[in-house]
C-alpha cells in the first residue's frame, strides 16, 4: 500500500502549526505584552511635610487680667510627617518620570512615597530601596541586581502617587536608592537616588 505524501505533508503542518500556537501562549504568559497597553493609576494620600516645629510662645497677660500667669512657652505640637530625603527618577529600559520622598511620621514610621510616577506597565514590577547606585542611560539598566536591596513589594500601579511602608531596621544610609526593578527579567525600569 502507498501512502499519499499530500496526507503526510499536512500532518506536518497541523503538528508545526499545534506547536506555534502552544509557543505562543507560552511566550504570552512570560512576556505578558498587554501590560504595555494597560495603565493601572493609583492615588495614594501622600502625607505633606510638616511646618515648622518651632516652640509656640503664649501672649502676656495685661496687667488688667484677673488670671493666673501661664507659662511664657507652651509645648508645640507633636512633629507632623518631615521628609529625610528625595530624588527624582531616571529612565531605564522604560520611559520613567516622578520623584520618591522618604517621609518620617509623628509616629517614627518611615514610608517612601512615589510621587507622579509615568512608567510602562510590566510583569512581577517590585518597588526596591537598593545599596547600589543610580547609573543613568542602558548601563544601569541592571546596576540595582548586583547590590543588597530591600523589596517593599509589588508595584501598585504604573501611574500616579503611591505609599510604600519602610521597615523599621533599614539603614537608609546604606539603601540610598529607589528602584522599579521587574524580577521576571532582572532589568530596571527606572531608578531615583536619594539625597
Amino acid at each position: 500500500m502507498v501512502r499519499s505524501r499530500t496526507g503526510g505533508r499536512a500532518r506536518w503542518w497541523w503538528i508545526g502549526g499545534g506547536a506555534a500556537v502552544v509557543a505562543a501562549v507560552i511566550a504570552g504568559l512570560i512576556f505578558q505584552p498587554w501590560l504595555l497597553f494597560v495603565d493601572v493609576r493609583v492615588d495614594d494620600a501622600l502625607p505633606a511635610p510638616a511646618g515648622s516645629t518651632a516652640e509656640t510662645v503664649a501672649p502676656a497677660p495685661s496687667a488688667a487680667s484677673t488670671m493666673e500667669p501661664v507659662d511664657d512657652v507652651t509645648p508645640a505640637p507633636a512633629p507632623g510627617p518631615v521628609d529625610l530625603l528625595s530624588g527624582s527618577f531616571v529612565s531605564h529600559e522604560h520611559e520613567t518620570t516622578g520623584s520618591v520622598r522618604v517621609i518620617q511620621n509623628a509616629d517614627g514610621s518611615r514610608q517612601l512615597a512615589l510621587v507622579g510616577l509615568q512608567t510602562s506597565n510590566g510583569p512581577d514590577v517590585h518597588v526596591w530601596l537598593s545599596a547600589g547606585p543610580v547609573v543613568e542611560g542602558r548601563d544601569g539598566w541592571y546596576t540595582a541586581g548586583g547590590y543588597d536591596h530591600i523589596d517593599l513589594g509589588p508595584i501598585k500601579g504604573n501611574l500616579g502617587d503611591q505609599l510604600y511602608d519602610i521597615p523599621a531596621d533599614v539603614d537608609l544610609s546604606v539603601f540610598r536608592a529607589v528602584d522599579l526593578w521587574c524580577e521576571r527579567f532582572s532589568v530596571s525600569f527606572g531608578a531615583a537616588a536619594l539625597a
